[in-house]
């Protein structure tokens, strides 16, 4: 199964490279992603610091997946946790795989209370209200890190920052909420879980199981 990937964000080419490896690394067998930046144009975010941020970053996805050459591409896959453009999959040519829908269905059929970090207060909003939509029961709100855009691309800096904010949640599993952050495995403490890793694995499963389309 073959996915074209789209930031939600301009990034630079260096930041494109790093999240393209990112998405190789990951993919399981019989899943190939291919990344694309979202744009340069004055209308696209550069980070998502606010609600108006976010609402700008999927009125640019959605413009971009419809007007997207298809051809070779079994699906779209909004680079980012919150799920950009799955409210809008009926009026794509793909279907639309959210990686936060797929990890909240999967952590969801286990009945685990579940928590999650996020990177700011808006963002931790929307996926309160992204997760809400899917029937998954949290254990609480999600918690900011208070980090930096520049801090996506710094593992130890956010690995630091979900390490004093996970260890202590009263949840069985913490949502690691950006698609596009390594992060390290703990020994203590809720499971961290890296929402893109899981998207990508119950594609591969979908890819092996079922039609592309």
């Amino acid at each position: 199964m073959h996915l074209l990937a789209i930031t939600p964000i301009h990034v630079d080419d260096e930041e494109l490279t790093r999240r393209q490896q990112r998405y190789d690394r990951l993919a399981p067998a019989g899943v190939t992603v291919h990344l694309e930046d979202l744009g340069k144009e004055s209308e696209v975010p550069r980070a998502l610091e606010t609600a108006d941020d976010i609402t700008a970053s999927e009125s640019a996805l959605v413009k971009r997946f419809r007007r997207a050459d298809a051809e070779g591409f079994d699906g779209f896959l909004p680079d980012c946790v919150l799920d950009p453009v799955v409210d809008h999959e009926a009026s794509l040519t793909r279907p639309v795989f959210g990686i936060a829908r797929l990890t909240a269905h999967f952590l969801g059929g286990f009945g685990l209370a579940v928590g999650a970090v996020a990177r700011n207060e808006a963002i931790a909003h929307e996926l309160d209200r992204k997760l809400k939509s899917y029937g998954l029961w949290a254990a609480r709100q999600t918690d900011v890190l208070d980090l930096s855009v520049e801090d996506i691309a710094d593992e130890a800096t956010w690995s630091a920052a979900v390490e004093r904010t996970a260890r202590s949640l009263p949840c069985d599993t913490v949502i690691n909420a950006c698609s596009a952050v390594d992060i390290v495995s703990r020994d203590v403490g809720p499971a961290l879980v890296d929402p893109t890793w899981v998207a990508l694995q119950m594609i591969g499963l979908r890819a092996a199981t079922g039609p592309r389309r």
